[in-house]
């Protein structure tokens, strides 16, 4: 699903160079919960754009469901990202004068389907989320770990075959935190999603099948996480 081969990321400040990532190859198979983790400054968060296709290497492949996103431009790449690609972040980003159902309908306002296939879809989705019920609250009647979750029925709504979380427990309390991980699990285990989250949370090793070590742009080591080894 995931290919990443010999990719480094700089970057120009002026008369400097920053080397984000230095000549990183990974390999990420379909249905599989991935954790990068690493200090801050590790190149976590630029291997994630470079994955999602919301940046370009400097040198190196990044291929993705079958696409080098190098040789798209900048509408196919968009087109890409729309089509084969979810996005969870450590804000929840929710638009607060919309209910959970509206919030959900986001991306699908970009597609041709009608207002029913919509509301239909954007409940499916908060179904699987568990949030069925809470479709019609909006953002201020929610709990924190409630909005990630309605975050997390947004970039599902599409059925992407890819879901990338940056530091998704980042803003959530110890209980919300596990859930959260739990449902991302699930997301891959159940509906064979490919979930790439970037995380300094070591509750997250319990609940991945892989963890790649970063540190200071390079890929240090991979190893089994919970969910690989057995546990969780």
């Amino acid at each position: 699903m995931i290919d990443v081969r010999d990719v480094s990321r700089v970057y120009h400040r002026g008369a400097d160079e920053v080397h984000a990532l230095e000549h990183v190859s990974l390999f990420i198979e379909r249905g599989r919960f991935v954790a990068l983790m690493g200090p801050s400054g590790s190149g976590k968060s630029t291997l994630l754009n470079l994955i999602a296709g919301l940046d370009r290497p400097s040198g190196g492949v990044v291929e993705v469901a079958g696409q080098r996103l190098g040789d798209l431009g900048e509408d196919e790449l968009a087109r890409f990202r729309a089509r084969h690609v979810g996005f969870v972040f450590q804000f929840f980003n929710l638009i607060p004068v919309l209910d959970a159902r509206g919030n959900v309908e986001l991306p699908l306002l970009l597609t041709k389907l009608g207002r029913a296939e919509r509301r239909a879809r954007a409940d499916t989705a908060l179904r699987v989320v568990g949030l069925a019920e809470r479709a019609d609250h909006k953002p201020s009647e929610l709990s924190g770990g409630e909005q990630q979750r309605v975050a997390i029925a947004r970039a599902i709504v599409t059925d992407p075959e890819i879901v990338v979380a940056d530091e998704p427990t980042g803003d959530l309390d110890a209980k919300n935190a596990v859930e959260i991980l739990a449902l991302l699990r699930d997301l891959a285990r159940e509906f064979g999603k490919t979930v790439v989250m970037v995380t300094h949370d070591p509750r997250g090793e319990a609940f991945v099948d892989e963890i790649h070590h970063l540190d200071k742009g390079v890929l240090r080591d991979t190893v089994a996480g919970g969910a690989g080894g057995g546990g969780a």
